[in-house]
């Protein structure tokens, strides 16, 4: 079975753009993968049309082989533009291959290790600590087992002091308000600098997080050196990390205790459970990163059927959006995904739908501190 052609559709959900990538076989088997790199689409389809002179004509079922040949195959390395389209393209075969076997993906990565998988949602509110407050408990009563929000930003100005002294407020405010049997997490988002991480994750210790994500920049991890010592709650990063190689820092030093690798960047489900063995090895746990579309979702939840060292998922929301492009979503029950029972992903998407939400240009919300200079989202 051989690729045919391979297609990039972007559909905008009402607030940003999904990029779905469907692979072609000339035995009449298609395969849908998802992209990362939110605000970056064009770019993303760009390295695709590159791609699709070595791609069409190749063996669909020679995953790693393609997974190198996209990574390794020019003489730059894949990183973000180019590790998520190999991210699209590798879980689309993934998806042919389940198709063509009639057997859940999940299958074929190893088999069930569990029953069902625990997802965090996030509360939307932040305005207020009240509506935050009543966010959170709506969402214990809907039957989200564990929540994760964000210390609130003044409008598009980030100071990243006045983030720790709110994100302290709101996270004692949660934890009081849902007691101690939900767990909570808490994003900083990258927008900390190292002594006010400390102080944070300090601080946070007597309200017991699940953990504390993405405190302080990814461009490099030396910081995480400094940080680890300082504070004991655990810690989750690696959401913006597109190889295995940048994980090695954070795995290899025990710097981190959750693992927020995203199959839609790092480089799809070849490499997502090659970064999931290393993790086990150092007793890391898995908390995947999944901000995207139903794709992105069914990925994940394959994905964490079939490793041992699962720990939670992300899910901003309930699921179900755009039925009419993406049919036989995930099924959520009571705070957990239940395992798909359908071939491949299991998600039944139609390209003819998608194109009716065009494209549209989105952009993060581009933040600054006080004095004017650029911040982190």
């Amino acid at each position: 079975m051989k690729i045919s052609d391979i297609e990039a559709i972007p559909a905008h959900n009402g607030f940003r753009n999904y990029l779905l990538v469907l692979v072609h076989t000339d035995a009449g088997i298609s395969g849908v993968g998802e992209a990362g790199l939110s605000g970056r689409e064009m770019a993303v389809m760009g390295v695709i049309e590159h791609w699709k002179q070595i791609l069409i004509g190749q063996d669909v079922m020679r995953t790693e082989h393609l997974w190198q040949a996209m990574s390794r195959g020019a003489f730059f390395p894949a990183q973000r533009v180019q590790a998520s389209a190999m991210s699209a393209i590798d879980i689309a075969l993934w998806d042919i291959k389940g198709k063509a076997l009639n057997l859940p993906v999940y299958q074929l990565l190893g088999g069930l290790t569990r029953d069902k998988v625990l997802c965090y949602g996030h509360v939307g509110d932040n305005k207020t600590v009240e509506s935050t407050v009543e966010a959170a408990q709506r969402m214990v009563k809907a039957g989200w087992k564990a929540l994760r929000f964000g210390p609130p930003i003044d409008g598009n100005t980030v100071e990243p002091r006045k983030v720790m002294r709110k994100g302290l407020e709101y996270f004692a405010a949660i934890r009081e308000a849902v007691g101690p049997e939900i767990e909570i997490i808490i994003d900083a988002h990258t927008r900390l600098e190292l002594p006010e991480a400390v102080w944070l994750g300090r601080a946070l210790e007597q309200y017991d997080p699940l953990f504390f994500e993405d405190p302080l920049r990814s461009e490099t991890f030396d910081q995480y050196r400094a940080l680890r010592p300082h504070i004991h709650v655990p810690i989750g990063a690696g959401e913006q990390c597109a190889s295995k190689w940048e994980f090695r820092t954070l795995i290899e030093e025990d710097l981190i205790d959750y693992c927020r690798l995203d199959p839609c960047l790092v480089g799809g489900l070849t490499e997502s459970k090659k970064i999931a063995g290393w993790c086990e090895a150092h007793h890391i746990r898995l908390a995947v990163h999944n901000p995207l579309g139903p794709v992105s979702t069914a990925a994940c939840v394959h994905f964490n059927l079939s490793c041992p060292n699962f720990g939670i998922m992300e899910q901003p929301g309930l699921p179900g959006t755009l039925p009419e492009v993406f049919k036989h979503q995930m099924e959520w029950k009571d705070g957990y995904f239940v395992p798909p029972t359908r071939p491949g992903l299991g998600i039944e998407f139609d390209p003819k739908e998608a194109k009716k939400y065009p494209y549209k240009p989105w952009e993060p919300p581009q933040t600054r501190r006080e004095d004017g200079s650029v911040a982190n989202w």
